[in-house]
């Protein structure tokens, strides 16, 4: 099977359903060097008059320098499958293991970013916008005690969606 691109305004599915059961992979770089890291929180929608995903990476990531270093990133939606493959890209580093060996994963490098080839839908995005999120930003206090007591905050990036490909 192939990817065709399609109309941003074509997207269908649950998008809560998409990133937040059934994850979604992240990617950036290039053919020389990439890194790819599991993520079930983000979303997408319309800001600035533009369609866009927001994505949160943990600055201790290995994956955040790939983002923060190149002007497009990817997220790559597999409908529930390799749950094994996104479990695995999102408990081991880059830094410390070849995660595309290990998964099976097939980079794919016909985009301005990696995707992979198992993926039923591909969102390609430029980075729009960067911001940390911060303990000043928090109004209700609990999310900060239960995700950030070590202080790893997370970069906030707002990617404008470029390209829509899906699965024929």
């Amino acid at each position: 099977m192939s990817f065709k691109e399609i109309n941003v305004r074509e997207l269908d599915g649950n998008f809560f359903t998409k990133i937040g059961k059934e994850w979604m992979l992240i990617t950036a770089g290039d053919e020389e060097k990439f890194n790819t890291m599991t993520a079930s929180w983000g979303g997408i929608g319309i800001l600035w008059g533009t369609n866009v995903t927001f994505t949160f990476i943990r600055q201790s990531r290995y994956t955040y320098e790939f983002v923060d270093n190149n002007p497009y990133y990817t997220l790559s939606f597999f409908g529930g499958n390799l749950m094994k493959e996104l479990t695995y890209c999102g408990k081991n580093s880059g830094r410390d293991v070849d995660k595309i060996k290990e998964t099976g994963l097939t980079p794919v490098f016909d985009a301005e970013a990696p995707y992979f080839e198992q993926a039923e839908l591909v969102l390609v995005c430029r980075k729009l916008h960067k911001q940390t999120i911060s303990p000043e930003g928090f109004i209700d206090k609990k999310p900060l005690e239960t995700f950030y007591s070590d202080k790893d905050w997370h970069e906030a990036f707002v990617g404008e969606i470029v390209k829509v490909l899906k699965k024929d």
